[in-house]
């Protein structure tokens, strides 16, 4: 086991199964995603099955199971956002980036993740990358958005 995931189990001594959410909660905050072997150890920890953990981490779509990239790409699916055109922003991401929403690129460079709503409707269809926001996106920008993080990645 990790030390780190040792660290945040350790903050729950006599832990029950009401435990798992926020222990499932503050490991993806310190790694990112779940990890399988950070699942397994919770597991043990918490005396459940694994398959019990993967079922409840599923039915949120807070969790992750890909570690996420440097670039973290966050599609808002919300009403305004679906009126205004995010379905073909979407699929013109996962074009330009190669993957699908929940994947991560094979360089590690970005993840995609649709998201139900960013808050940011007036701005609709909008992305954030980083927390850093692109509004009225449109398949014609998606390209140079893209690019100016590759070419930030180039420069760094």
């Amino acid at each position: 086991m990790t030390s780190s995931i040792q660290e945040i189990l350790n903050k729950y001594p006599n832990a029950g199964h009401d435990s798992l959410i926020p222990i499932l909660q503050q490991v993806q905050e310190h790694m990112g995603y779940l990890s399988e072997e950070s699942v397994v150890e919770v597991g043990k920890y918490l005396n459940m099955p694994t398959s019990k953990i993967f079922g409840v981490a599923t039915f949120y779509n807070q969790f992750r199971f890909n570690a996420p990239g440097k670039f973290h790409v966050q599609v808002c699916r919300g009403t305004a956002c679906h009126v205004l055109g995010s379905a073909t922003v979407l699929n013109e991401i996962e074009k330009n980036l190669k993957i699908k929403a929940g994947q991560t690129t094979k360089d590690k460079m970005f993840s995609l993740e649709v998201v139900a709503c960013i808050g940011a409707c007036g701005l609709a269809p909008v992305i954030s990358i980083n927390g850093e926001f692109h509004a009225k996106v449109t398949s014609e920008t998606i390209k140079t958005i893209f690019d100016s993080y590759r070419n930030r990645e180039v420069v760094s």
